[in-house]
């Protein structure tokens, strides 16, 4: 790890050296610097929490040991992200190349210091036993009394006007505000934009001391929003679906890379969103056009809706969770390589270009030891109403692997007719097809059965 941390230090002093070259300061190129800048410090910051925990502790267990794999499998997910942006920029083939011995090295470096963690890390039934332990204590000491609840009338008020949620219903179930903004596009509140209200958050801040609440009032804001690093535990409520919108339209026809093509994107950790839509407008003929890429450990998003077409949410890294959530694309439209959950969603495959195919998910897990996935629980998938028109001539499929160790799993959930009966397309002849884990569990709907379903190695129905 220590390596590790050093590959990822020398590696980001490159980075800075191609950024500062007067000929990549008005280049598309530095787009991809840039993601690679961001992606380099994030690794910097993952590795060095797990050197500390390595270098203080005699016994891998516990919270922080299942915190470490997750930062270490992020450090493999942003690397890989650094060089799909340099392979994404036509231009950036120059400093890609300078940059790939380095690239190189450190995916060695991350590999190995993942697999050493995991096998060293036992998984027995006592070390379970108490992991639950951990867990169920945390969880009391957060929920009940072990925090106050410091928040004003007026920020009960509109918590609970936009949320639908009554905060004292009960005392376990406490939400701490430290403070709560107002953000009106009408200029009646305490910003006309998002980005002045999360600019003005306070950095670093621990759960302890409280959510940051962003009220958005409804209307169309045509910003593209980032929520950094440092900016923890941010909480963003709007007036619901369709109601408060987030839009933009950066794509990768346009220059930018996928990641940074994003209209919405957050890192910091902790990040709650509610009663909100995420909009990418660049269209089908776009391409790769990301409405919401999420790279924030322990983030959530609650009755929020997300549209685009191709690559619309970017569930990029770390730990997520999405319920009573709307998500609408075409080719990959939920991909990404964090562990992450959908629950009591509903999926929309909409009509793409012609010649086109629609692949509800592309998970990106490239290492065996990663413990990332796509899990989809209890969610309904249903055509949106432009595929609907087309008369289902579009072939739709529930995924197809991106990574060699791609794994997603469907359960309990409705799938409609919509879903061809192989269930899976292959991403390019038979790549991924037997290192993959795709799986299917007590699924309804037409379109569950799975007596036609593809007979790849990595393919299981469980009953």
């Amino acid at each position: 790890m220590h390596q590790s941390l050093s590959q990822s230090k020398k590696f980001l002093s490159f980075v800075e050296y191609f950024l500062n070259l007067p000929s990549t300061s008005y280049s598309t190129t530095r787009r991809a610097l840039e993601d690679c800048r961001l992606l380099a410090s994030l690794n910097i910051d993952f590795l060095t929490y797990t050197s500390q925990f390595i270098d203080s502790s005699d016994i891998l267990d516990g919270l922080q040991a299942e915190d470490s794999q997750t930062l270490l499998s992020a450090t493999l997910t942003n690397h890989q992200s650094c060089l799909e942006s340099l392979h994404e920029i036509a231009s950036a083939s120059t400093v890609k190349n300078a940059l790939l011995p380095s690239l190189v090295d450190g995916a060695k470096f991350y590999s190995i210091s993942l697999a050493l963690f995991s096998h060293s890390w036992v998984h027995s039934s006592i070390l379970k036993g108490r992991w639950l332990a951990e867990r169920k204590h945390i969880f009391k000491n957060d929920m009940k009394d072990g925090l106050p609840l410091r928040m004003s009338v007026r920020d009960q008020e509109i918590y609970e006007s936009v949320s639908g949620r009554k905060l004292s219903q009960s005392k376990e179930n406490r939400v701490v505000v430290n403070k709560t903004v107002v953000v009106s596009k009408y200029g009646y509140g305490d910003f006309v934009t998002i980005n002045d209200a999360v600019a003005a958050a306070p950095n670093n801040t621990k759960r302890s001391y409280g959510y940051y609440l962003i009220y958005v009032v409804a209307g169309v804001y045509e910003e593209c929003v980032s929520i950094a690093k440092n900016k923890k535990y941010v909480m963003m409520i709007g007036d619901g679906i369709n109601q408060t919108v987030i839009t933009g339209n950066k794509s990768v026809i346009d220059g930018w890379t996928t990641f940074n093509s994003a209209t919405f994107a957050v890192v910091g950790q902790g990040f709650v969103a509610v009663n909100i839509t995420f909009k990418n407008t660049a269209g089908a003929i776009k391409h790769q056009a990301v409405a919401v890429r999420n790279g924030a450990d322990m983030s959530t998003f609650y009755s929020c809706s997300f549209e685009g077409y191709q690559d619309t949410l970017y569930t990029h890294s770390l730990r997520q969770f999405y319920r009573d959530c709307d998500i609408y694309g075409t080719v990959d439209f939920i991909f990404g390589n964090a562990a992450v959950v959908f629950q009591n969603c509903k999926l929309y495959p909409r009509r793409p270009l012609e010649n086109q195919f629609n692949a509800i998910t592309a998970q990106g897990r490239t290492d065996p030891n990663q413990n990332t996935g796509i899990s989809i629980h209890n969610c309904t998938i249903m055509p949106a109403g432009d595929l609907v028109s087309s008369n289902y001539s579009v072939k739709t499929y529930l995924g197809r692997p991106w990574k060699q160790y791609s794994r997603t799993v469907y359960m309990q959930s409705f799938i409609g007719s919509l879903i061809e009966p192989v269930g899976w397309k292959e991403w390019s002849g038979d790549y991924a097809l037997n290192t993959s884990y795709y799986a299917e569990y007590n699924n309804t709907g037409p379109g569950s059965n799975t007596t036609g379903r593809v007979t790849w190695a990595g393919y299981h129905v469980n009953k």
